[in-house]
């Protein structure tokens, strides 16, 4: 049986500390985005239809604010890793709409950092 995998991530723009904490498990993965320190905020789940591609189904599950980051980017895993998704936004000072660019930049780099490297021959 394989553990969740576990990967943070940060970046720091605009004299500001984005974070990212990305568990994945078999069937799901989860994704907490932050500014300054990692906390759950607005969280929003996405499923995968797999019969049809691409249609994804999101709703939120707490919180108000940051709604639309929060399910746009649970819909954007969800149809990237086929597995049902749950992404938690919490935002402090940073607008919603401009913390977007920043949290995609984390999200595709871990997306990224996830892919299993191929074995290199000897």
């Amino acid at each position: 049986m394989e553990r969740a995998k576990v990967i943070k991530e940060d970046l720091f723009e605009q004299d500001t500390h984005f974070l990212a904490v990305y568990v994945e498990a078999k069937n799901s993965v989860m994704i907490m985005l932050s500014e300054r320190e990692d906390r759950l905020g607005t969280m929003a789940i996405a499923v995968p239809k797999f019969k049809e591609l691409g249609s994804v189904t999101s709703s939120v599950l707490l919180g108000d604010r940051n709604v639309i980051t929060a399910r746009m980017f649970a819909e954007y895993v969800a149809s990237k890793k086929g597995k049902i998704a749950m992404v938690s936004v919490y935002l402090e000072k940073v607008g919603e709409m401009q913390a977007q660019a920043f949290f995609m930049h984390l999200i595709d780099k871990l997306i990224k950092s996830d892919i299993p490297k191929e074995p290199t021959a000897i």
